[in-house]
């Protein structure tokens, strides 16, 4: 388009206007910049469980003098690029040239360390890829457990949406529940109870079986990989078949206290070759992986083992493997142990909410 221009003689008074309205734009736009720039704010990635994208997206066009508010560029003259940045909690968006790079991989919410418990919201280390760090504080129980820590890659959703979540308790005699009752079940009873509380849909899997036939009004799966007195080399030895042949979505394991007192030397490396075989075999689920329960007879041994156990889920959910650290050894009080090894009643309830709240946002 032509643009026509009327040239006319300007009186005295037409210049001041111009001259006043001139300078009036000239401040607003240095305003506009001044405070744009003042509240430009860097994006921190998060490493952890969970990726979850919450900012960032501008929708501002090449905008550079407008005022940014909650990461969205609004406004302003288009004499600039594209507005970058807009941080997931809620920065501001700043004006200039380039693409948006804020929200790539998402920063989540990050909780305290430790592990074990309720994993929070965590944000991808970057686009896409499994990150570990620090997962929200416990709820379950009374006091029970710690933080959970690692996660999957961004939007990594191990359970189908419709059908029941396959989940395969794996470990020794107290997977199989040994101590509570005549029917046994173990943690198992209180996880699955927590589920349907919530409207969750689970299922165990298993090649062995015990446990209640009826938990909170619906049949119980009875199913389960628990085998009294193994060490962790001999649960090695059914991986992955049979013990993952079932296909599970989520794997729970808690394994190491017969190690503990028969051949501690060397159990943190067993352990490391028993995860590496789950992950190979099934790279889509999610192992949870547990410190083992105070054994009073071997503390100092167990204390040992579980302190190497954070690293070892670290080291895989770094490389981007679908993991989890819960700890179950956290705030367990010796009173709950019936026996001094295996949990009573109460004790075994206590595992089944550390495990579900680990576990939770990931069923359907």
């Amino acid at each position: 388009m032509t643009t026509r221009r009327r040239w006319f003689a300007p009186t005295s008074a037409g210049w001041a206007t111009a001259l006043f309205a001139f300078s009036c734009v000239g401040f607003a736009a240095c305003s506009a910049d001044d405070d744009t720039g003042s509240n430009d704010a860097p994006v921190t990635p998060v490493t952890g469980g969970q990726a979850q994208t919450t900012g960032g997206a501008s929708t501002g066009g090449a905008a550079t003098g407008g005022v940014s508010t909650g990461g969205t560029s609004t406004g302003g003259a288009s004499t600039g690029g594209t507005s970058t940045g807009g941080s997931s909690t809620g920065g501001t968006a700043t004006g200039g040239s380039g693409q948006v790079t804020g929200g790539a991989g998402g920063v989540g919410n990050s909780g305290g360390g430790g592990a074990g418990g309720q994993p929070g919201n965590k944000g991808g280390a970057g686009a896409g890829g499994m990150a570990a760090g620090g997962g929200g504080a416990s709820s379950a129980g009374a006091g029970g457990g710690g933080a959970s820590s690692g996660g999957g890659a961004t939007g990594f959703q191990p359970c189908p949406a419709t059908d029941p979540c396959k989940i395969l308790p794996l470990g020794d005699s107290i997977t199989d529940g040994i101590g509570t009752n005549t029917t046994g079940g173990g943690y198992r009873v209180e996880l699955f109870n927590q589920a349907v509380m919530a409207g969750k849909k689970i299922t165990f899997v298993g090649g062995s079986m015990n446990g209640p036939m009826m938990v909170a009004m619906e049949p119980f799966p009875r199913n389960h990989e628990g085998h009294s007195g193994w060490t962790i080399s001999q649960i090695d030895g059914i991986v992955p078949s049979p013990a993952l042949t079932p296909k599970p979505h989520i794997i729970l394991l808690h394994i190491g206290t017969n190690d503990m007192y028969q051949m501690p030397n060397g159990a943190p490396d067993r352990l490391g070759t028993l995860i590496d075989g789950i992950l190979s075999e099934l790279p889509d689920s999610l192992l949870v992986v547990s410190t083992i329960i105070p054994f009073p007879q071997q503390d100092n041994t167990v204390k040992t083992f579980n302190s190497a156990v954070p690293g070892l889920v670290k080291m895989r959910a770094d490389a981007g493997k679908h993991i989890l650290l819960v700890d179950q050894f956290k705030d367990f009080p010796t009173s709950e142990l019936g026996d001094g090894v295996h949990p009573n009643q109460t004790g075994y309830g206590r595992m089944g909410k550390v495990w579900y709240e680990a576990i939770k946002s990931y069923l359907p």
